[in-house]
């Protein structure tokens, strides 16, 4: 089920104590929504041992803080939580998703950034109200997602994206305009004083993920979760 699962002590100089968890799903759960999502979000919840806060993402900058789990999740593509035992859930094909947690403050938070999200910074809004919560040392990990090698767009919009974004402009391993949108979001996160982690992993070529250039609308989506044990 996890491509990757990882924990951070907190600082007992600034917390209670207690753990940052960061993990990343793969393509045998699918989170898509539709029919079989509140199965696979209830076995998730279960496998990682608490309940998942989600959200309607709309390739926005809007951004929520939340304190619980419900059934229907807000509309946004940014959530930011201080509470304990709370997992909170970025779900993608593609686009870069981006967990986020101060260790010692104990606040997390998690960013949906596509096309979109990175020409509206939603990662620096996310980070801005993480610091409204108290986040001071931020660390960031940036989810698989499709590499600037694979990701073909028209040349207009590459230039339009990178006129805003310059860290996205790329050309792809068939010589044709591409964007980078890992890049620009490491960027983004470099600039807002965020240290950086990069998850591994193309979704376009690693079938371990789900991917809607590959796949279209069969494709499923897989999640970036952050919680604070």
């Amino acid at each position: 089920m996890f491509a990757l699962r990882e924990t951070t002590d907190l600082d007992p100089a600034r917390s209670s104590g207690g753990r940052v968890e960061v993990a990343f799903t793969d393509a045998s759960i699918d989170l898509a929504g539709g029919d079989g999502f509140a199965a696979a979000l209830a076995g998730l919840a279960e496998a990682i041992g608490v309940p998942v806060a989600w959200a309607h993402q709309v390739h926005g900058d809007g951004v929520v803080a939340v304190e619980h789990a419900d059934d229907s999740g807000p509309e946004a593509d940014g959530l930011v939580t201080a509470a304990r035992g709370l997992a909170l859930m970025v779900r993608v094909a593609d686009c870069v998703p981006v967990v986020l947690a101060d260790p010692g403050a104990g606040v997390v938070g998690v960013a949906h950034a596509g096309r979109r999200g990175v020409e509206l910074d939603v990662v620096t809004r996310t980070v801005e109200r993480m610091r409204e919560l108290g986040a001071a040392d931020l660390h960031a990990w940036v989810g698989p997602h499709i590499c600037g090698r694979c990701y073909e767009v028209p040349a207009t919009l590459r230039d339009e994206v990178a006129a805003r974004v310059p860290a996205t402009y790329a050309e792809t391993s068939w010589g044709t305009p591409g964007l980078d949108l890992g890049a620009g979001v490491a960027a983004q996160l470099s600039a807002a004083g965020v240290a950086v982690t990069a998850v591994p992993g193309c979704t376009l070529e690693d079938d371990r993920f789900h991917s809607y250039r590959r796949d279209g609308a069969a494709a499923g989506r897989f999640a970036g979760l952050v919680w604070l044990s």
